[in-house]
């Protein structure tokens, strides 16, 4: 993987006494989806001036760095109800203080809160309209516009506000919405973005049950919840004290224009393999990956007296990828062993400046190191989840090939990136990708310094993803196709995506 960004993760729990420990232990497990900032909102009920309030711990940096504090989840974290949001941001700027979500407000309808994952396609046009009716902006999100169009909607009732101001809205969006009495969680009527329902396997002390909300099934099982199932794409589920007793949910729909789309690239890279999004394990889906790109492009045939070529991960992302291609490859009859010869530090943070040197090369290198003995003379075939901008992938080769390997052969078990993403991926623009480049893949493989290079073909990315997973549902591949399942405005500056 190179130079793709994680998009958010979001988590909401409601009826429990410990909901701001357990929003915590949830944003840890969802803190590959973002680490520039993370922040908890939680309700409770101030007794001293008879109302509900809301308490806010928000801040940049990692869950573990933010929340240190054991105090804090007593004071001001206290309440029954919460939500989390891990960040990366995709909309907004990541150094503006007032972008660390949920943000939350009080208005006509009372206390609010909010945590988004996902990018709005038309926030350049919501923005405008704002602007031009006088409404003064705290950040530069485009989760703030729905706060705006929430708060300004003429209906009666706090859902109804909700439900309205959401059929104003395009693009990718999960949603986990905190007020004074409830919990909701939505998802766009395309699906773009995951979001998951869990329950505590223990009821509260009065017998009611604790439900919860994540971008990732990993996050209930870093509690003890069981996943009940996925929020369906365009359902609005509410979650209050009546739910809890009973076990149902009011459930609102919102209309769908443009179908069912789900980013595939949730299977491709961002999810955690032990998660379960869009209904199926993600294990289960890369190792599909791998077994296709192994009907597409093996490894290479060698002589019989010649050393089997040794394939390796690309850690951590393409790791599952990489077992499922070289159990298919060895199924086919071709000579192969996989080995782990690329180690990865987890300790490199984004922000890593290497002071007097190519900062892009430290990055690598302090992220990444070869395992010399094992590659030298070697017929290596290096597995990658994706290629972006292709940086990353030609300096591992370069390391690779300084390592003693005899020849490197690339292979990608996804297709190649031509297109930008507007529903909450981190890709650049489109003169940014390595696929703009050059007019072939044989001329990408020249440049990334390798003897062979190939990608899962887009025919094989979907036969794939039906091996594994029989859904009624479509799935987005823009960045691969240039088949964008929302209307987005094209010319709209830079600066409104990321």
């Amino acid at each position: 993987m190179d130079s793709i960004r994680d998009h958010c993760g979001v988590f909401g729990i409601y009826n429990s006494p410990e909901a701001a420990r357990l929003t915590y232990f949830g944003l840890h497990a969802l803190q590959h989806r973002g680490q520039e900032s993370c922040g908890i909102v939680t309700s409770s009920f101030d007794h001293s001036r008879q109302r509900r309030i809301m308490s806010a711990v928000r801040d940049f940096g990692l869950v573990l760095d933010v929340f240190d504090n054991p105090a804090l989840f007593k004071d001001p974290l206290s309440g029954s109800s919460a939500i989390g949001h891990t960040r990366y941001s995709t909309s907004g700027s990541a150094v503006k203080r007032a972008n660390i979500q949920p943000l939350h407000v009080q208005y006509r309808g009372g206390n609010l809160a909010i945590a988004h994952n996902g990018n709005l396609s038309n926030v350049t046009e919501l923005r405008a309209s704002f602007s031009e009716r006088g409404t003064l902006f705290q950040s530069t999100s485009d989760t703030e516009l729905i706060l705006h169009l929430i708060a300004q909607s003429r209906r009666t009732r706090q859902i109804d506000q909700i439900l309205d101001a959401l059929t104003q809205v395009e693009g990718g969006y999960a949603l986990a919405l905190l007020t004074d009495d409830s919990l909701i969680a939505v998802r766009d009527p395309n699906g773009f973005r995951p979001l998951a329902l869990g329950r505590l396997l223990n009821s509260s002390e009065d017998g009611t049950m604790t439900y919860c909300v994540a971008s990732e099934t990993c996050a209930f099982d870093m509690i003890g919840a069981e996943y009940i199932r996925d929020i369906d794409p365009g359902e609005v589920i509410t979650i209050d004290r009546e739910a809890c007793k009973t076990g149902r949910f009011h459930s609102e729909r919102l209309n769908s224009r443009h179908g069912v789309s789900q980013c595939i690239f949730e299977y491709i890279y961002f999810s955690r393999p032990d998660s379960r999004i869009y209904g199926e394990m993600v294990d289960k889906v890369r190792r599909k990956f791998g077994k296709q790109l192994a009907h597409d492009a093996p490894v290479p045939r060698v002589q019989a007296e010649e050393k089997s070529p040794l394939v390796i991960s690309v850690p951590d992302s393409s790791n599952t990828a990489t077992l499922g291609y070289v159990s298919e490859c060895q199924k086919l009859g071709y000579r192969c062993k996989y080995d782990i010869g690329l180690i990865r530090n987890h300790y490199v943070g984004r922000t890593f400046i290497a002071p007097g040197q190519d900062s892009r090369e430290m990055r690598v290198r302090c992220k990444f190191n070869t395992v010399d003995g094992l590659l030298k003379d070697r017929i290596v075939v290096v597995v990658d989840d994706s290629i972006v901008r292709g940086t990353t992938a030609r300096l591992l080769v370069k390391m690779i090939k300084e390592a003693g390997a005899k020849e490197v052969h690339f292979r990608v078990a996804s297709p190649t990136v031509m297109n930008p993403c507007f529903y909450g991926m981190d890709f650049p623009s489109k003169q940014e990708l390595l696929s703009s480049k050059f007019d072939n893949v044989t001329a990408i493989g020249e440049w990334l310094g390798v003897d062979s290079l190939a990608y899962l073909t887009v025919a094989g990315l979907k036969k794939a993803v039906r091996a594994a997973h029989d859904s009624p549902h479509g799935y987005c591949d823009a960045c691969f196709t240039g088949v964008y399942p929302v209307p987005v405005d094209m010319c709209a500056s830079k600066e409104a995506y990321d």
